[in-house]
């Protein structure tokens, strides 16, 4: 077990140097077995946090996102979080002033995560295999350059399907309504 911790460990260092060193402006640190984002990768990015601009932590055992998270990368424009064991976002999201896709596709989300309905310039949001049932349609409604919103598999209620252009300017994808089983 030690073994494959201490790889682990290697193949996150490796692909961060690997940022670090080639100026690149994606960190994928994608199916790495994260539970939590390494604290010493700060230190070792501080050089070049600003020109991140894709991160994928996708396919991990994530259960938070820090505020440092998010103010350390603040020039991020796309993020996936695909796959973890996610439940909310910190307030500091909103901050993400580049913003344009977020992925928070199979997590544990009950509900919408309200602080991305106020990130300035989000385009597209992932949010299918997630146990949401409630939407904050009237946000929503008002986010400007939301183009693309995925609510497929999740017990959504039945006023998020009302939600329809030209009412909303984006495009809502929703697994399609069981059938009423006859009585």
């Amino acid at each position: 077990m030690h073994k494959r911790m201490g790889e682990a460990v290697a193949r996150v260092a490796r692909k961060v140097n690997d940022t670090v060193e080639n100026k690149t402006d994606s960190l994928d640190l994608a199916n790495c077995k994260l539970m939590t984002f390494p604290v010493g990768i700060y230190k070792a990015m501080r050089s070049v946090t600003e020109g991140i601009h894709r991160i994928s932590l996708a396919n991990n055992e994530l259960k938070s996102i820090t505020s440092r998270f998010v103010t350390t990368f603040s020039q991020l424009r796309e993020l996936n979080l695909a796959g973890n064991y996610l439940h909310r976002l910190p307030e500091e999201i909103t901050s993400l002033r580049h913003l344009r896709a977020i992925d928070l596709s199979r997590n544990r989300f009950r509900r919408f995560p309200e602080p991305l309905a106020t990130a300035p310039a989000l385009e597209t949001i992932d949010l299918e295999e997630n146990e949401i049932a409630e939407v904050p349609t009237d946000k929503l409604a008002s986010m400007a350059l939301l183009r693309s919103l995925n609510l497929r598999a999740n017990p959504v209620g039945p006023e998020v399907r009302l939600l329809v252009r030209p009412l909303v300017p984006f495009d809502l994808l929703l697994s399609p309504e069981e059938p009423v089983p006859q009585a």
